[in-house]
């Protein structure tokens, strides 16, 4: 039963060996369960769906895991209604628990700071790469754009007399982020003295450049704060944590939560409102730490 069961998520469904390994394991331990309780295959019903469900979560499963095997047992109950092996599916009314949403860690603006010195470190002053590379953090972290909307910039993108972007998101919609002072000095030497050095053939109208000459990769966008930030002693990190950095402290220091919502492209206010968590556990941080009766 469980051989035809992967071979349907192999050839129907299509899904990768890890993915086929993860739902026959999880359908393997729902059988189990059931046979240990004097329940066939044929009479799995929702009652017992959820008693599995809730003994992992009882034994500490984490929800991601808990998603998973609901996501499992779904496929693998219709499949066997299909099969015949059931005579009505249980898991449609079987529902996945919200998985909790997470931030990976955020910089300190004295961090980021530091991000953005360590570029040119021991690189001379016209080092087209080491020039490249600063414009990169500080148009990151200065603008909170994704790492893909950076690397799609062209040249005409840059708004260097309003200090503003275009860019273009996702579901190609188009909007207009400003970026700061010290951002527009980086992108300016860059236009200036590096992009000259590194453009060719293959340039095109791209912002930024591989070294190359090619139209700047994510990949090596990611390299490039990655290895910033662990310079700086900042927590791991690639682009996306920049722009976490970015709307957090734009809302600590005051910003509205609309005009982040704006500046980030998010289609709705719900995907911004997550970052007011991160401004308000810094707060209950330093009021444990600073208040005599926190």
């Amino acid at each position: 039963m469980l051989d035809d069961f992967a071979e349907y998520l192999r050839l129907e469904k299509g899904r990768s060996e890890h993915t086929v390994r993860a739902y026959v394991g999880d359908a393997r331990g729902l059988i189990a369960f059931a046979g240990a309780r004097g329940v066939a295959v044929s009479d799995i019903g929702l009652d017992l769906l959820r008693a599995w469900l809730a003994e992992h979560t009882r034994r500490g499963a984490a929800r991601t895991t808990i998603a998973r095997q609901v996501s499992s047992v779904k496929t693998f109950c219709a499949w066997a209604t299909r099969e015949g092996w059931l005579a009505d599916d249980p898991s449609q009314r079987l529902r996945a628990p919200k998985a909790h949403r997470t931030l990976p860690g955020v910089l300190a603006p004295d961090q980021a700071d530091s991000a953005i010195a360590s570029t040119t470190v021991d690189r001379p002053d016209d080092d087209p790469i080491a020039l490249r590379d600063k414009v990169i953090l500080e148009l990151l972290y200065a603008s909170g754009i994704r790492v893909g909307e950076l690397c799609g910039l062209d040249v005409d993108d840059a708004d260097r007399h309003r200090r503003v972007l275009r860019v273009i998101g996702k579901g190609d919609k188009e909007r207009t982020v400003p970026y700061g002072e010290p951002a527009d000095q980086a992108l300016g030497r860059w236009l200036q003295l590096g992009r000259p050095s590194l453009a060719g053939p293959a340039s095109g109208s791209a912002l930024l450049l591989g070294a190359r000459g090619g139209r700047l990769d994510q990949r090596m966008a990611r390299t490039v704060v990655t290895r910033a930030v662990e310079a700086a002693g900042g927590p791991a990190m690639g682009p996306h944590g920049l722009r976490h950095s970015a709307a957090t402290h734009l809302l600590e220091g005051g910003a509205d939560l609309r005009v982040v919502q704006e500046l980030l492209g998010h289609s709705s206010l719900a995907t911004t409102q997550i970052y007011t968590h991160v401004s308000v556990e810094r707060l209950r941080a330093v009021h444990r730490q600073a208040h005599p009766r926190a």
